[in-house]
C-alpha cells in the first residue's frame, strides 16, 4: 500500500467518523481574567495560600486525582503544578 493509498483511506475514515459523530455543544465557562487562568502554584505555593493546609496534604490530592495538575520536567522527579482557581474550587467542593 502506498503512502498515497494510507493517506486517502485516513481520509475516509475520519470523513465517516464525522457524518456518524454528533458535535455536542460544550457550555462556556463564564469569562474569566487571563491572570486568574494562568496562575500555576507550586506546592509550596498552594500550601502557603490556604493556612492550615500542608504541603504534605497537597502532594495527597495530586496523588489521588483530586486536584487538577501538570507535572513539568521528567519522571517523578519534575515539579509539580497546581491551577489557583483548581485549588480553590476543590477547597470549596470540601467545605
Amino acid at each position: 500500500m502506498t503512502m498515497r493509498n494510507k493517506q486517502e483511506l485516513i481520509q475516509q475514515v475520519v470523513n465517516l467518523l464525522n457524518t456518524l459523530i454528533e458535535v455536542e455543544e460544550l457550555p462556556t465557562a463564564p469569562p474569566t481574567s487571563i491572570n486568574e487562568q494562568m496562575e500555576m502554584l507550586t506546592i509550596k505555593e498552594c500550601a502557603e495560600q490556604v493556612s492550615g493546609l500542608s504541603e504534605h496534604t497537597v502532594r495527597q490530592l495530586v496523588l489521588q486525582n483530586k486536584l487538577p495538575h501538570i507535572r513539568t520536567g521528567q519522571g517523578k522527579r519534575g515539579k509539580i503544578l497546581v491551577s489557583k482557581s483548581a485549588l480553590l474550587d476543590y477547597l470549596k467542593t470540601v467545605a
